[in-house]
């Protein structure tokens, strides 16, 4: 005989049906997971989950719908500060963050309902969006610096590509540490590859990067003495 079944309430038993539908969707794919299976994880008939959702694509939906709005809030509330750096700094740990506590989610983003339909549409909307966000901010930074702001949507798809592409590696080996992983891409991004600091560390929203370069030249200087 099986377990017996637990008496939830009808917003109880939705959330329990989308968190266990994450896992399957996460683990095995859309086309590969069916209502029966996910009926059968969370102790219920079929009908109750087609009762909540209609059916597997609706179900389906909302598990996405609630990973893409999670981490756009993540995104979005990193990047309120007005310290250029710090914002880089924040958006990439706000990637390796949520990838970190909700890998099943970030997973479900990237791949997609089919194997077969090339890129994913979800996942390459999101980062449309982030790439939008970062657009407007580097345009307001070109322009107070005397660049041209024309070129704020090159440089923005450079930076999220290279954040997420990264993101996307991490996952897979999770080594270094998050906020190690962070301050590399930062490092990159700002000080480039002829400037690259050897042991770079993540910063505070007071940053101020005169004082830092001024800090490392000096002790730069010391040690050519």
């Amino acid at each position: 005989m099986g377990q017996p079944r637990t008496r939830m309430t009808g917003t109880q038993r939705r959330a329990q049906l989308i968190e266990v539908a994450r896992g399957l969707f996460a683990e095995r794919g859309y086309e590969a997971t069916s209502i029966e299976e996910i009926a059968q994880r969370a102790n219920v008939s079929k009908p109750v989950v087609y009762e909540h959702f209609g059916g597997k694509e609706g179900l389906y939906a909302v598990v996405v719908d609630r990973e893409m709005e999670t981490l756009l809030e993540m995104i979005t509330s990193s990047l309120s500060t007005t310290r250029s750096r710090y914002r880089v700094q924040q958006v990439a740990l706000a990637l390796l963050t949520y990838m970190e506590e909700r890998p099943d989610g970030f997973r479900i983003l990237v791949r997609g309902r089919s194997a077969g339909d090339g890129e994913n549409t979800t996942y390459s909307s999101l980062l449309n969006d982030a790439v939008t966000q970062v657009e407007h901010i580097l345009g307001g930074d070109f322009s107070r610096r005397g660049l041209d702001p024309g070129l704020a949507a090159l440089y923005a798809q450079a930076l999220v590509g290279m954040v997420s592409m990264t993101a996307q590696w991490w996952l897979d080996v999770r080594e270094p540490p998050k906020e190690v992983v962070a301050a590399h891409l930062v490092n990159l991004c700002w000080n480039g590859l002829t400037r690259l600091d050897p042991d770079p560390d993540l910063v505070g929203p007071d940053y101020a990067e005169n004082m830092k370069n001024q800090s490392k030249t000096n002790t730069q200087r010391t040690g050519d003495q």
